[in-house]
């Protein structure tokens, strides 16, 4: 049936040798692990065990320097930071990508620090030790980021934590520039950006939807770039009071749009951690009650829920249940 909707970008792609299987389902629903391939379940494995040379071997398979997912789910593991120091004092042939993940990993962990509270709510306490691992993050990616001027990775997280430290829009915007400037269509840039222009960052109100739109028109059929649309559309939601803002004739056409010239086009490469840009349109589509294209979007996903960008919302794994039901 879908097939007949939506022409040959219907029909399911060839296995991919490296899928991990999915688990046991509970509600039809399972949360994808290490982006759902094998290779990345080993690198997250080697990170866990604090086993640098295990790492390196594991992470040969992909391009820290461009993979801005893989690089997430090495710097997400708890515990990195106890050890990634000694690969930045003592491994000089590969400092550039120990102090990538090094610095990755103290942003995550800073926000560990802080928490998702309102600012007012986190204690002094918190907003030294947040503030602290920052600046570790910010002193350990611009040196990765000069050793390996190629890299683009370093510039998207150095946007992560400037947002937090409130460096300002000049650093920011360079910072912006020197992404784009090694890929300019990078969906994991535009996104962050999408988020540092909402109000209650430092943008006005539309501002991120209009500079989503105006990337999105300038990619070619297939590309991901459609999902910093669909995120735009998700950060209004948040920031919005009425929660069926999105529920507009209008948006719906647009996200339908969007998910049929990205990811539902015959174009659109399947990579590892590819869900999450099926769940970003799946959250966006719901949170619009779009009836057409997200039934398609679920089907695609096979019951996959990643976490971002469900952490939206109080019971991220029953609300993604929730719309997949109804869909």
């Amino acid at each position: 049936m879908f097939g007949k909707l939506f022409g040959r970008g219907g029909e399911r792609p060839a296995a991919d040798p490296h899928a991990l299987p999915a688990p046991r389902r509970q509600n039809g629903v399972y949360k994808l692990q290490s982006l759902g391939d094998t290779r990345v379940m080993a690198l997250v494995v080697a990170a866990e065990s604090g086993d640098w040379d295990a790492v390196k071997m594991a992470s040969a398979h992909f391009d820290l320097g461009r993979d801005h997912q893989v690089l997430g789910e090495l710097c997400d593991v708890d515990g990195v930071q106890d050890w990634i120091g000694r690969a930045v004092e003592e491994d000089p042939e590969h400092r550039a990508t120990a102090l990538l993940i090094s610095g990755s990993r103290h942003i995550i962990w800073g926000w560990e620090a802080r928490t998702s509270a309102r600012a007012s709510d986190v204690s002094q306490e918190q907003w030294r030790t947040f503030y602290e691992r920052l600046r570790t993050a910010e002193e350990h990616l611009l040196e990765a980021a000069e050793l390996r001027p190629e890299w683009i990775t370093p510039w998207r997280r150095l946007l992560t934590s400037g947002r937090g430290m409130s460096l300002g829009g000049a650093v920011n915007e360079a910072r912006l520039d020197a992404a784009l400037r090694r890929d300019p269509l990078d969906l994991a840039t535009h996104i962050e950006w999408v988020s540092y222009l909402q109000p209650r960052w430092h943008g006005e109100p539309g501002e991120a939807l209009e500079f989503a739109r105006k990337a999105f028109a300038g990619a070619p059929d297939g590309h991901r770039l459609g999902c910093a649309v669909a995120m735009a559309h998700i950060e209004d939601w948040v920031e919005a009071d009425a929660k069926n803002c999105l529920d507009t004739p209008e948006i719906q056409a647009e996200l339908r749009d969007a998910a049929k010239r990205s990811i539902l086009h015959p174009g659109y490469q399947r990579r590892p951690g590819w869900q999450e840009d099926f769940n970003i349109f799946a959250m966006a589509l719901s949170l619009a009650c779009e009836s057409i294209v997200a039934p398609r979007v679920y089907h695609e996903l096979d019951g996959a829920f990643t976490r971002w960008p469900w952490t939206y919302m109080a019971q991220p794994e029953k609300t993604y249940a929730r719309f997949r039901r109804h869909a």
